[in-house]
């Protein structure tokens, strides 16, 4: 059965992840190539100058990228579900059904793990000819709400996709939005550091928000 499963969704993120790679790729690549150019037209001092004096965290274009993957990850995979009336289907399998939906939001973690991990080594290794490896880890350290980000939300875009009923849709959606402002609200360098713990707890408590909502869709609540 969870062979079935993880097939099920590969076949529901297919074309999604070549795509997801080549955004990904393609934003990353100029991210570095404009930290390279200010390298090469400027030199080292200016590239220290700007992350040590201007708190300057240099992939700053790179920001809002792994909450838009998360966004339409879970849209990919959870949206169809609902729309075609597979969830019910689904969640009649001879299956737990809290370990039917984490296996299924396993998959698109999985998937999300491979493309921000791949990501952050590729800036470790491009900035690591350039900076010190103390800058780097600050950089890196600086991206990794937004990171989280990319997880929360595709956590509660799966939340708010499988919940039967819009009035609690909202409610979820308020939820979700407040959440993303809070990740997203200072951007000096490592301003969540002592938050990452919490910003932790609250990721595996999303974990169980869809469990949730597919039991009041199997339940059949409705507005």
């Amino acid at each position: 059965m969870r062979k079935a499963i993880i097939y099920k969704e590969w076949i529901k993120v297919r074309l999604f992840t070549p795509l997801a790679v080549s955004v990904l790729a393609g934003f990353t690549a100029y991210a570095l190539l404009r930290i390279g150019r200010m390298y090469a037209f400027n030199g080292a001092g200016s590239v220290w100058l700007a992350v040590l004096d201007r708190n300057a965290v240099l992939i700053d274009n790179l920001k809002y990228l792994p909450a838009l993957l998360g966004l339409l990850l879970g849209l990919v995979q959870f949206v169809p579900e609902m729309q075609q009336n597979r969830l019910k289907l689904t969640l009649h399998l001879p299956f737990l059904q809290s370990r039917m939906l984490l296996w299924m939001l396993g998959c698109g973690l999985a998937l999300l793990a491979v493309l921000f991990i791949a990501q952050a080594a590729a800036i470790w290794i491009c900035l690591r000819w350039l900076l010190a490896p103390e800058l780097v880890a600050r950089i890196l350290m600086t991206a990794l709400p937004w990171y989280a980000a990319g997880v929360l939300l595709y956590l509660f875009t799966a939340w708010i996709a499988v919940e039967p009923t819009w009035r609690r849709r909202l409610f979820d959606a308020l939820v979700a939005a407040g959440v993303m402002r809070l990740l997203f609200m200072s951007d000096y360098p490592r301003t969540y550091d002592t938050l990452l713990p919490w910003i932790a707890l609250l990721a595996a408590c999303a974990l169980f928000f869809p469990i949730y909502s597919a039991d009041r869709f199997r339940r059949g609540c409705q507005d």
